[in-house]
């Protein structure tokens, strides 16, 4: 299956300015710190032992991992209940607002595409009305389908090693920051290596941004 069977991109209407992309959790909303009280509500932890969740959820009452799909089904209905736990990141509202003067923004999130409707009702609650794709599809072929043949800076912002890499193969020219809200598991995230930018706050992150886009 390719991307163009599952992702409609015909709503997005980019200008001739730059054009920012940016992974939702983690990123522009928060996912750690509510996934894990959302666990605990019903009776389980995340802890941070390593960068991952599968493995990393255990039982509050024995300390006992639960079965990876028991994780699995936890996202779920996390997604499906997003709008009462998650929250925008620390400074991303602002930050995106004083981007948006000068460049397009749109969001690429990884998950499910039928929690669309929840997410963007969302975002919207909390002023962040840019336009929104869900795929779980790679990240970097809808990368270069949105920004095609375009010669206006490009740039990129996720928590996740492989997407920025993905982002990175069919998109060299793009800035990558590599920014997560949550400095517990940030701390043990893999190091992203060369051509890929840490930041460990929007306000770094902007600052990179600003750089690259005004060049």
């Amino acid at each position: 299956m390719t991307v163009t069977d599952v992702l409609d991109l015909n709503h997005i209407h980019l200008s001739d300015r730059p054009l920012i992309v940016c992974d939702i959790d983690e990123v522009v909303l928060e996912f750690v710190t509510p996934f894990r009280d959302f666990l605990r509500s019903s009776g389980c932890d995340l802890l941070p032992r390593s960068f991952r969740l599968h493995g990393n959820v255990v039982r509050l009452d024995s300390g006992e991992p639960v079965a990876d799909q028991m994780t699995t089904d936890f996202l779920e209905e996390f997604f499906t209940l997003q709008d009462a736990w998650q929250t925008p990141a620390d400074r991303v509202v602002d930050t995106l607002a004083s981007l948006s003067v000068d460049a397009d923004i749109i969001f690429l999130t990884a998950m499910p595409p039928r929690h669309t409707g929840v997410r963007r009702a969302l975002l919207d609650r909390h002023g962040l009305h840019y336009p929104l794709l869900a795929s779980e599809e790679p990240k970097g072929p809808i990368i270069k389908r949105l920004h095609d043949a375009r010669t206006v800076p490009l740039v990129f912002i996720d928590d996740i090693l492989r997407n920025l890499q993905s982002v990175r193969t069919h998109a060299p020219e793009c800035l990558l920051v590599n920014l997560m809200a949550n400095a517990q598991f940030r701390a043990m995230a893999p190091d992203p290596g060369d051509g890929i930018l840490k930041a460990d706050s929007w306000t770094d992150a902007a600052a990179l941004i600003r750089t690259h886009i005004l060049r």
